[in-house]
């Protein structure tokens, strides 16, 4: 039965090979001051820089550079953008690049005014904002968080080895979003298949959960669909418009908020694959990967009539001289499959992660109770095993 809900999401997104026409006319909504928050310079070699400083300079902005955000932003380069962005007082903060940047950009957002620790405040303690929060918009170039839709914004503190997301009510969402996806083609197959991953994660940890008839998973069950086929089809060809376009919008609608609407959600896997990342630094996407066999293995028990279902409807396996076990291991023996087509990361080993970080890495994940199965921590240190 769907529980009571209510529904914002207020981003506009323009979403096509000529979207970034629209980026001057919400540029006029906004002062005379922004700030240009991108990577490690990616967008220079592209010619985005470029093409965005022109448009800046036409609509009479004065650009400060914020560049150098790196792939799990950090909370010492949060607290530089706060100092930044408070000695110019922006108008707009504009992320250019992938989930980490629009992350990054919602962190600074909320943090700049802050008049406290913002680490402690909103990562910590997961308190509300009761600040100025600065605008945002996003000209996304990597699909994969959907992050230029949300208020999810994860920052990574290495001295306490965590790695948190707050997700933000829709007040901090981006005000606009630019999605073209030939913005995406530069991207290393590593890093496209990893945002694949990540996507594909999203919808599973939405999708085994609850035992009613919702909506939203006959949704997600034709989003998994949709981005199996654009994915085997992007991987062969990273310039195939019709899939990257695909990868790009079922991104956006994985994680925007719609399909968690009416049911409770698990997102164990991200948890735990956080928790890796604030001991490795590793690709975010490939941190899920790396753990997530073990974890629905673990879980299939307490949740077997959604992966059967889940074998049948978006694996395409027939049920007929099969039990409800043996369909639900056939369908996560098809997406352990896809998952080693792609080419994606199954063993934490890959990552770097080694047998003393275990406790640590199981000490450091946030345990969630809306999937089929609360774990204790002896057990999240008995998947990471089994994913090394």
């Amino acid at each position: 039965m769907l529980g009571n809900f209510s529904y914002c999401n207020p981003t506009r997104l323009y979403f096509g090979e000529k979207a970034l026409e629209r980026l001057g006319g919400e540029l006029d909504q906004y002062g005379s001051k922004v700030l240009l928050a991108y990577g490690s310079g990616s967008i220079k070699k592209s010619g985005l820089y470029d093409q965005i400083l022109e448009i800046l300079q036409a609509h009479e902005k004065e650009v400060i550079e914020l560049p150098g955000i790196m792939p799990n932003p950090t909370v010492e380069k949060l607290y530089e953008g706060c100092e930044l962005a408070r000695a110019h007082d922006v108008d707009l903060i504009l992320a250019v690049g992938g989930g980490s940047v629009c992350d990054y950009a919602k962190a600074l957002s909320v943090s700049a005014w802050c008049e406290e620790d913002p680490w402690d405040k909103y990562y910590l303690r997961m308190e509300d904002v009761d600040n100025r929060i600065l605008p945002v918009g996003c000209v996304l170039t990597m699909a994969g968080t959907g992050s230029e839709m949300n208020g999810g914004a994860v920052i990574t503190n290495h001295e306490q080895k965590l790695k948190i997301g707050h997700v933000f009510r829709d007040n901090v969402f981006p005000k606009f979003a630019i999605l073209n996806p030939k913005l995406t083609y530069t991207l290393p197959k590593y890093q496209m298949v990893a945002g694949c991953y990540d996507i594909m994660s999203h919808l599973m940890e939405q999708y085994f959960s609850g035992t009613d008839d919702n909506t939203s998973d006959y949704i997600m069950e034709g989003l998994m669909k949709s981005l199996i086929h654009s994915s085997r089809i992007a991987a062969e060809n990273p310039e195939d418009y019709e899939a990257r376009s695909n990868i790009m919008w079922i991104a956006t609608w994985a994680l925007n908020t719609l399909v968690a609407k009416g049911k409770s959600t698990d997102w164990m896997v991200h948890m735990i694959g956080q928790s890796v990342g604030a001991y490795t630094n590793a690709t975010h996407g490939m941190t899920l990967s790396a753990v997530s066999m073990a974890y629905y293995r673990h879980i299939c028990p307490a949740g077997l009539a959604k992966f059967a279902r889940f074998a049948r409807n978006v694996w395409e396996i027939e049920a007929a001289d099969k039990t409800v076990e043996e369909l639900a291991e056939a369908g996560l023996q098809a997406m352990e499959d896809w998952m080693k087509e792609l080419g994606l990361v199954l063993h934490l080993k890959e990552l770097g992660v080694t047998e003393d970080m275990i406790d640590g890495i199981a000490e450091g994940s946030f345990i969630l109770t809306g999937g089929y199965k609360t774990l204790d921590r002896a057990e999240i240190a008995e998947i990471l095993r089994e994913s090394m």
